[in-house]
């Protein structure tokens, strides 16, 4: 039965696994092949942000505020999963791997060459061609430095900052700041005075 894009969705946020034995498995290669079309009509023509953010828009399956302002390259696979709010800033070169879902919160700036994965694969070999999904969420005001890796089931707190580089594989509390790899607590935020 085939389904839209929506049901295939949905569906796809009810699951922690997505088995490449699944009946929805062929359509969701489809809208995988649909996005890298619009990803690489992106990436390789000239584009003013209000035309970017149109291509964004069919990507991500979603209307984008006038603010959002997004540089490319950018890439990602299947983008129906990537919401995004206001004021949010994505730099030159990032990967969103979105299947499991990732959510970006108002006022969210990414720099130069993040990575935001919510898949991965199992160890054992014979099952290696499925997906373990978990969403990551990135909320308000955080700052994402570059080159960072975020992995799946990551929840990136209120005004926090991850340092460039770094590789986080567990949730971040607000107004931390957090480093290296993996990444670890360096301080909290310092108020205003």
């Amino acid at each position: 039965m085939k389904r839209t894009t929506k049901e295939l969705t949905e569906r796809m946020l009810k699951k922690s696994v997505i088995k490449n034995t699944d009946p929805d498995f062929n359509e969701i290669c489809k809208e995988v092949e649909n996005t890298r079309r619009l990803v690489c009509e992106l990436n390789n023509s000239p584009h003013t942000d209000d035309e970017a953010r149109k291509l964004l828009e069919e990507i991500w399956g979603q209307k984008l505020d006038s603010s959002v302002r997004v540089f490319p390259p950018f890439y990602t696979a299947f983008g129906k999963l990537t919401k995004i709010g206001k004021n949010v800033f994505i730099n030159f070169g990032c990967t969103f791997l979105d299947q499991g879902s990732i959510t970006i919160e108002d006022d969210v700036f990414i720099a130069p060459c993040v990575k935001i994965t919510t898949e991965a694969h199992p160890e054992n070999p014979e099952g290696r061609h499925n997906l373990l999904i978990k969403p990551v969420v990135i909320k308000q005001n955080a700052w994402i430095g570059a080159n960072a890796v975020i992995l799946p089931g990551v929840i990136i707190g209120k005004n926090a900052i991850v340092g460039a580089g770094a590789v986080v594989t567990k949730d971040v509390e607000d107004n931390a700041v957090v480093a290296g790899v993996p990444a670890k607590f360096i301080r909290k935020i310092k108020e205003k005075s």
